[in-house]
């Protein structure tokens, strides 16, 4: 591939980000691949500026590749920003290999730099030799389909403009220019399993299949479409998944494949979901699985996902004299109207005047170990406990709310009150409050 075929391909890929006259911000180790991205980049019209990280691993090696980068974006007078790392400080807080470190490290730093300056992408040097080498980790590892179509040119504001090129077609492009580069001594070493796969078992299986590379490249595009149509056709299949019904879902005949691919990108494990499947068909009602920020939650007619940080343990101020519109409308009336017991129902309710009275009155949700004494009961009786009796799922629970006064609930609001500060038959002098569902 000569100069003007190299340019050409780089400039003419599908998926480029909307540049829209802001700069590129250049991920620049000063590596082949990283040299050869910032000067094409250059050479097609775009406003770069570089950004590279020193994370000081290699000694005087780690600081040639500083000195290098600053010359050479001195040279091309490309704006370059440097930043220098403690990894091992890093480490001791997190843990993880030192890949990993780095990797977190770099990309953090990297969305910053790009929302300081501007920047309408974060451009990195990853090209196909890559992609193959990221193939083969993932089926190594284990993976479904996503996993083996590598990875994408566009990830939100990661560009990766190279994807389309090898390495020798890159080495040829700098070679072209004359454009000189740093290498890594690392690269030659076999520690990392990364290494031995590029070093040792990829030139293998080309030299004992030629042309595999280019096959199994063919392959991952092959696969990237199937994802596409995939994913497209899931979401047909299941358009809301805040509340999955279970007779809908369950008839599928991949019914635990079908909810991990719609659900996947919230955290949610293949295991999770053939687990979650069973018990809905099993009617294990309660059932619960997370991730790091959702739940999913396995209910007598429908599986309901939500936001963990939902605020359940809200305390919400409540003003007996003129009741409440959100999060639940309750309304209060003074009445003067002699009472009787008729006029109260599960979402009509009449308190004694003694209630204003209370200094902490509060709406709030259902906590384990609630409990209160109803109306018409000598003793105390756990709130969870009037919820199985009326049968309420999980999502009907969660999302109750308790009227609480001075540190005893009052009222389960819509569903049953309680003993305190009751009202006299034939009382003229008492509070009626009403709460309107939605």
């Amino acid at each position: 591939m000569n100069h003007d075929e190299f340019v050409h391909k780089i400039a003419n890929d599908r998926q480029q980000p909307a540049i829209n006259g802001k700069p590129v911000l250049v991920a620049l180790s000063g590596g082949a691949d990283s040299v050869a991205l910032l000067r094409v980049l250059l050479e097609l019209g775009h406003d770069c500026r570089a950004a590279h990280c020193n994370f000081h691993l290699r000694g005087a090696e780690s600081m040639r590749d500083e000195q290098f980068v600053r010359q050479l974006c001195q040279q091309l007078d490309v704006p370059l920003i440097v930043k220098d790392f403690d990894v091992a400080a890093w480490q001791a807080e997190h843990g993880g290999s030192v890949e990993m470190a780095c990797r977190q490290l770099r990309y953090q730093w990297f969305n910053q730099e790009s929302e300081k300056q501007g920047c309408c992408c974060i451009a990195v040097a990853h090209h196909a030799d890559d992609q193959v080498e990221t193939f083969f980790l993932n089926l190594l590892r284990g993976t479904g389909l996503r996993g083996l179509t590598g990875m994408e040119r566009l990830n939100h504001k990661i560009w990766r403009p190279l994807l389309t090129v090898n390495r020798a077609n890159i080495l040829d492009y700098l070679s072209t220019i004359s454009q000189d580069y740093v290498t890594d001594s690392t690269n030659s070493m076999n520690e990392y399993r990364r290494n031995r796969l590029r070093n040792i078992i990829l030139p293998a299986i080309e030299q004992e299949f030629p042309g595999s590379t280019a096959r199994i490249l063919d392959t991952m595009s092959n696969l990237s479409q199937d994802h596409e149509l995939l994913t497209s056709l899931v979401d047909s299949a299941m358009p809301d998944i805040r509340n999955i019904e279970i007779g809908q879902l369950c008839s599928h005949p991949q019914a635990a494949t079908l909810l991990y691919h719609r659900i996947r990108h919230l955290g949610f494990n293949r295991d999770q979901c053939d687990q979650a499947v069973e018990a809905a068909r099993q009617g294990h009602s309660g059932r619960q699985f997370l991730t790091s920020d959702y739940s999913l939650v396995v209910n007598r007619k429908t599986l309901v996902i939500e936001h963990l940080t939902a605020p359940k343990d809200k305390e919400i101020p409540f003003d007996p004299a003129i009741g409440i519109e959100s999060p639940v409308h309750i309304t209060v009336h003074h009445s003067s109207t002699p009472f009787s017991p008729r006029m109260c129902s599960s979402t009509r309710v009449a308190f004694g005047t003694g209630i204003l009275d209370c200094k902490h009155i509060v709406l709030r949700h259902w906590r384990r170990g609630d409990r209160f004494q109803p109306f018409g009961m000598r003793g105390s009786k756990l709130v969870s406990d009037l919820f199985n009796d009326l049968k309420l799922d999980h999502l009907e629970k969660q999302n109750a709310w308790l009227l609480e006064a001075d540190g005893n609930i009052v009222w389960v609001v819509g569903y049953r009150s309680s003993a305190h500060y009751p009202v006299a038959i034939e009382s003229q002098d008492y509070l009626m409050m009403t709460v309107t569902t939605p």
